[in-house]
């Protein structure tokens, strides 16, 4: 009886378990069913709804996808300011170049 009880409870914990991650998941991380289905589905057939939800509703892989980079993360935003501090440093470079042909006094004005 009291296997049976534990069993009983251990269930009801993963069925709670899987409802309310599937009521804080994204919408477009739910594969296969709409979410309202999946809660039908979970409280219809207790254990195995709440395996089947993880295993084959929920999609684990694009919560990297989705997730905010912090831009000294992002390769992206790093390739700019590398590109920015390369064309700076040129236009700094030829600024100095025109600057010495004005100041040469060999050269005709």
């Amino acid at each position: 009886m009291g296997r049976l009880l534990a069993v009983g409870i251990a269930a009801l914990v993963l069925d709670i378990f899987a409802i309310v991650d599937l009521v804080v998941i994204d919408r477009s991380r739910v594969r296969a069913f709409p979410k309202l289905f999946w809660v039908v589905i979970i409280v219809a057939v207790p254990f195995i709804g709440a395996l089947l939800w993880f295993t084959v509703g929920r999609d684990w892989g694009r919560k990297r996808e989705n997730r905010v980079v912090a831009p000294d993360d992002d390769p992206n935003f790093l390739r700019s300011i590398k590109l920015d501090e390369e064309q700076q440093a040129r236009i700094r470079k030829l600024e100095q170049e025109l600057a010495d042909l004005d100041d040469d006094p060999d050269t005709p004005k």
